[in-house]
Formats: C-alpha cells, sequence, structure tokens
C-alpha cells in the first residue's frame, strides 16, 4: 500500500510539473495548438517524426491572421513571431532584452563544447565576440582564398571522376568533403584530405557531429523536461574528447604561439595572448545603472569549444546550401546557363583562375546562391531568449524572462505574402535594381543584428567559390533517383539536413575552359 501510495504522489507530482506552464498562452490570449502531457505541443519533433524547423513551419501556416502563435516544447514557453516588426524588434531594436539564444537549458552546467559562440549567452558571448570579430575581416577572408583553391582544385577531379563514369553522386556529400577540406584548412591548419580519403577522419568527425541517435533524443528531452535534473547530461559527448584533444596537440606542436599560417587556431592563440577577456557586462548592472566589468580567461577548454562551432557550422551550412544550389540548376537549365555565362564572363577577366576578386563579381551567382537559401535555408529558425519582461507594443502582449522566442525562416521565406510565387527558383529577385527592401526582416539566412553569422561572409566565400568551381567545368542534372522535390531529415536540428541526399550527375562542359 506504501509502495501504491508512493507511486500515485510520484505520478501527481510529474503531471504537475508536465503541465505546469501549459495555460500560460491561454490565460494570455495567443492562439496555440492544445498541448499535450509532457510534451507539450512538440511530440512529433521528440519523437523524431517531424523536424522542429517544420513544426514552426506549420503553426505559422495554421494561424495566418495571427501576428504571434504560442508553442511549448515540454514545459518550456515558446513563441512564434509572424510579423516583420516584431521580428526587427526582437533580432536589432531591443535586442537588449532578447540577447540570449536560450540553447542551453541548464546555465549552471554548461558542457564544454557548448561554451562556444554560437550557443553561449550574456557576458561570456560578448567577450567572444568582441575579440573574435577580427578573425572576419576581408583581409583575413582575402588571405585565406589560396586555400579555397587548392579544395576546389580537388573538387574539380573528384567531380570529374564522377563525370567519367557517368555515375551519379550525392551532392550533398560532395559538397560536405569539399567544405570540410576547407575548414580543416583554414580552421586547424590540416590537409583533412576528405576529397581523396573516403575514409577521411574528419569527414567521419563531421558526420559524427550532425548524427542525432535515439539516446541523444533521449537526452535532450530529458534536458527540456528536467533541466536541473539532468543538467549533467551531455549533448555533445560523443566529439568532446576528440576535438579537445586535437586542439590541445595543436596548440602543443606550436608551442602554444601564432605559426603564421593565419587560420583560427592561430587566431585563438593571438586572443589568448591579449590576456583576460574583459567588457562591460550586458547581464550585470550596478545600483546607478552602469554596466558592471565582465571578465572570462580564454582556456584550452574554452579555445576547444570555439574550434568546435568553426568547424561544425563552417562546414555544414554551406554544403546544405551548396547542393541545394546545384540540386534547383539540374531542374532550372536556364538558370543553370546564365549562371554559367556569368562564370565564364568573369573568370574569362581573371585569366582563368578563381580569386577572390573573381568571385565578388560573379553577381548572377550570387543571386542564385541567395535564391537557394531563401528556399532552404540551412538554418530553419532563429531562436533568441527572453531576458527579463517585455511588451511588444504592436499588439499588447506582455512575456516573462526565460520565454524562447522563434524565427521561422523556412515558412517567412516561402510566404507569397512576401516572395511573388515563392515556388518558382527565381534568382532575378535578389538584383539590387527589382528586389523589395522590405524583406530586410524577413530573408534572414544567416540571422540579422548583434547575434548575426560572426562568419557569413567567409560561408559565403567558400560556397561560391565551390559552385563556380564546379559549374566552370560541368553541367548538373537530374540523376534516375533524384526527387524533385526531397524532404527534410525530421532529426534535423537547427541546421537542417536532407534525407536520403541530393544525387545529381555531372557532365563535363565542352565548352569549358581548359
Amino acid at each position: 500500500m506504501i509502495f501504491i501510495a508512493l507511486l500515485l504522489v510520484a505520478l501527481v507530482v510529474l503531471y504537475i510539473h508536465g503541465t505546469k506552464n501549459h495555460n500560460y498562452w491561454k490565460d494570455k490570449g495567443v492562439k496555440h495548438d492544445k498541448p499535450v502531457f509532457l510534451f507539450g505541443t512538440n511530440t512529433r519533433n521528440y519523437l523524431l517524426r517531424k523536424s522542429f524547423t517544420e513544426l514552426l513551419a506549420e503553426y505559422y501556416w495554421k494561424y495566418p491572421a495571427e501576428k504571434v502563435v504560442g508553442a511549448y516544447r515540454s514545459n518550456t514557453i515558446c513563441l512564434v513571431l509572424r510579423d516583420p516588426d516584431l521580428i526587427k524588434q526582437v533580432l536589432t531594436t531591443d535586442f537588449l532584452y532578447f540577447y540570449g539564444r536560450g540553447l542551453i537549458t541548464n546555465e549552471d552546467v554548461v558542457e564544454p563544447m557548448m561554451k562556444n559562440l554560437f550557443f553561449v549567452d550574456g557576458d561570456l558571448w560578448r567577450l567572444l565576440r568582441q575579440r573574435m570579430t577580427p578573425a572576419f575581416t576581408s583581409g583575413k577572408l582575402r588571405a585565406m582564398f589560396p586555400l579555397i583553391v587548392e579544395r576546389a582544385e580537388k573538387l574539380q577531379t573528384r567531380t570529374a571522376n564522377a563525370a567519367a563514369e557517368g555515375r551519379s553522386m550525392d551532392a550533398r556529400e560532395l559538397m560536405a568533403r569539399y567544405t570540410t577540406d576547407f575548414i580543416g584548412a583554414c580552421g586547424f591548419g590540416l590537409d583533412a584530405d576528405s576529397l581523396n580519403d573516403e575514409e577521411s577522419d574528419f569527414r567521419e568527425l563531421g558526420v559524427k557531429i550532425f548524427t542525432i541517435t535515439f539516446r541523444d533524443a533521449i537526452v535532450i528531452y530529458l534536458k527540456d523536461l528536467f533541466p536541473g535534473l539532468f543538467k549533467s547530461f551531455k549533448q555533445l559527448g560523443a566529439v568532446e574528447h576528440e576535438l579537445t584533444d586535437l586542439v590541445k596537440a595543436i596548440l602543443k606542436q606550436r608551442n602554444y604561439q601564432p605559426s603564421a599560417r593565419n587560420d583560427f587556431i592561430d587566431l585563438l592563440i593571438e586572443c589568448r595572448n591579449k590576456g583576460i577577456l574583459k567588457g562591460e557586462s550586458i547581464e550585470k548592472f550596478k545600483q546607478d545603472g552602469s554596466p558592471e566589468v565582465a571578465s572570462a580567461v580564454l582556456d584550452e577548454a574554452l579555445m576547444a569549444a570555439q574550434v568546435f562551432v568553426f568547424f561544425a557550422a563552417g562546414f555544414e551550412t554551406s554544403s546544405s546550401a551548396t547542393s541545394y544550389t546545384l540540386h534547383q540548376l539540374a531542374f532550372n537549365p536556364e538558370v543553370q546557363e546564365k549562371v554559367q555565362e556569368d562564370i565564364d564572363r568573369v573568370l574569362a577577366k581573371h585569366n582563368n583562375k578563381l580569386s577572390y576578386d573573381a568571385i565578388q563579381e560573379m553577381t548572377y551567382l550570387d543571386w542564385t546562391f541567395k535564391e537557394a537559401m531563401r528556399m532552404f535555408p540551412s538554418l530553419g529558425f532563429l531562436i533568441r531568449k527572453c531576458a527579463k519582461k517585455y511588451t511588444f507594443p504592436k499588439i499588447d502582449l506582455t512575456i516573462d524572462p526565460g520565454v524562447r522566442v522563434f524565427v521561422p525562416l523556412c515558412a517567412l521565406h516561402m510566404d507569397p505574402q512576401y516572395f511573388d510565387n515563392p515556388q518558382e527558383f527565381r534568382p532575378e529577385r535578389f538584383d539590387p535594381a527589382v528586389s523589395d527592401s522590405t524583406i530586410k526582416n524577413i530573408y534572414l539566412p544567416f540571422g540579422v543584428g548583434p547575434r548575426a553569422c560572426i562568419g557569413e561572409r567567409l560561408g559565403h566565400m567558400q560556397s561560391l567559390a565551390g559552385l563556380a568551381a564546379v559549374l566552370s567545368r560541368f553541367s548538373v542534372r537530374p540523376a534516375p533517383q533524384t526527387v524533385r522535390h526531397p524532404k527534410v531529415n525530421p532529426a534535423s536540428g537547427i541546421v537542417q539536413s536532407i534525407k536520403g541526399g541530393l544525387p545529381l550527375l555531372f557532365e563535363e562542359r565542352k565548352s569549358c575552359r581548359p
């Protein structure tokens, strides 16, 4: 009897905990789907049946008359923004209320790999951002370009081998190997050589980072439902030791001094050599309202976390965007022909060689890449966490600290209210002479505001260079097994991936450059 009584008490406590926030949006009069005990409105995502990006898109389309839509990840209160003005307020105008991403469920215990510029919030984020921004100046990017050229040539060789044999290739895997090799070179000063080595350790590491196992799904769910109880559980434990050991080995090899390679490890060494990170706090203030001084030490563990996100974000987002661009070009040969004419024209002016300046001049290629990111943004959504009580004046809605706010990029980018005939692949949308300036708070593949992607220009540069390298020598067309409208992998996280890859046929151009 005592056991049964204890069990009943436990079930009651679990029920209360599992539903404690589920009246939040009802009490505020915000439209939302009915939450389910323990899962909120996120059941299909937790069960890996729908990606969270897809769920956000469903909320967006289900309530077309609303400026905001409520949702729940288990007990976590979420708000989906549908209005461009509200998006601007959250991401830029009132940034100090929304400086965090809220991806870390318990800030008392943060696993080492998550202490990086993308995941971390508050003062540590600001200190890292300030110190690392100089790594992505035009001068630094120009200096990196020879590394891109070397990898682009290997990319052409791998593509030529498949074209000669007449076999299809997964464009997703092809471009992932190219971006992995570039990130390995400019990030670590290492030759990953995954374009030649099928069993490349670096490529396997990249796959491991973005493979969501059943165990990973369980951990994510438990950390959402019981952030305090499961705060020590790790989501990135599978790669933590591997990356930490790699960074330590490189640092030791360089005697903890810059090596003149001008890669990301060198930048981190330079950052550490400048001493303690210091700056004005965005979290703590004195009685007179002035910010306190925040500080942090850039130790080896923190350096390894930055290397992790540089590697993970650098190869995955670019390979996703470039492969989808090739997929669209395969089904839009008239657009592909215009892209190739643009590439050929520019290369003819630059002695038929890829260069930093040449990439800047390939305007139609740039429009095409942007159009592909409109239709399939690498990041399916943006997320911010409310830091203090905030009122949206336009709709007179007040939300509390801890509420997660989402911008559903996939849905916004495909809304005919903003993009005429959104299913049509039309790069001319991004011609500055005709593009609508009002989409600046809607088309946000790299984010916007203080937390916009710090590596946007680097990612853009390596992506255009990879596309130019392929399309200058090859044309792409659908393979027999190619799916016209591929499905999103339901296990995708923030970065979207395609289920089953993107198989394409690559054919040598008869009129391509020698």
